[in-house]
């Protein structure tokens, strides 16, 4: 059968349905805590860099191993960040030099005293270092020491108790 169209008819057939456009993200919302929570816990986060640290076999007897004493060079851990060293032994009554922990400060007395040994003794591995922490210097001059004789590659390196000769050295003013 046919229709008949009428004005009205023809209207509604212009006219067009319109609904609404709106998108619930309730649920996005959750899924994306989802997937963070699943990447924080199943990636592995920064690992810990820890540096190997020697410490000499104590039973052994090693007052028969000979250094020369142009080959050492012992740093002492003062407060407020300062460092005072010297060279050979204390027993000579070595001059002591004062000098901080900025990187053209005790860096640089490190690589002077490696090229002078490297240049004497024909290699830099003969270069010890003798590092003796104080009381009143802190957990991070130690650190900071230390990675500071792994930038300059020194491959010698002790960390002893500060004695009562040090100690005397610590006190005087220069």
């Amino acid at each position: 059968m046919a229709e008949i169209e009428t004005k009205r008819s023809a209207e509604k057939k212009k006219r067009f349905n319109r609904k609404s456009t709106r998108v619930d993200l309730t649920p996005m919302v959750d899924l994306g805590f989802l997937l963070l929570t699943f990447f924080v816990f199943t990636t592995t986060l920064s690992e810990v860099k820890v540096m190997d640290l020697v410490m000499p076999y104590d039973k052994v007897d090693t007052a028969k191993d000979q250094v020369c004493e142009s080959c050492v060079l012992t740093v002492l851990l003062d407060k407020d960040n300062r460092i005072k060293y010297y060279e050979g032994a204390i027993e000579n009554n070595p001059p002591v030099k004062e000098t901080g922990f900025a990187p053209e400060e005790i860096r640089t007395v490190l690589m002077q005293k490696k090229a002078n040994v490297e240049r004497v003794r024909g290699s830099g591995d003969q270069f010890i270092l003798i590092i003796k922490p104080s009381a009143a210097s802190s957990f991070k001059n130690f650190v900071d020491i230390t990675d500071e004789v792994t930038i300059c590659q020194i491959k010698k390196y002790y960390v002893d108790e500060i004695k009562d000769a040090d100690k005397k050295l610590l006190l005087k003013k220069y």
